[in-house]
């Protein structure tokens, strides 16, 4: 699902995982426990990780592109 595909529900979701200091850190951090907690609950227990993959087409934990907004 591309940017323009998503919902605004799920436009907010995937902005509140962009937001959230666990998942930034990760972000930007690639490594470290909080890395591993990222990549490791995600997908399972996180309905707005879930959301961010299905908005941008990538998980929460992986380094964003700098053209990425």
């Amino acid at each position: 699902m591309s940017g323009s595909d998503a919902t605004t529900l799920d436009l907010a979701l995937a902005k509140m995982c962009e937001l959230c200091p666990v998942c930034l850190h990760a972000r930007h951090h690639q490594q470290g426990v909080v890395y591993n907690f990222v990549k490791n609950v995600e997908q399972n227990i996180c309905p707005f990780c879930t959301v961010y993959e299905r908005v941008y087409g990538r998980k929460a934990h992986e380094k964003r592109d700098k053209a990425c907004k």
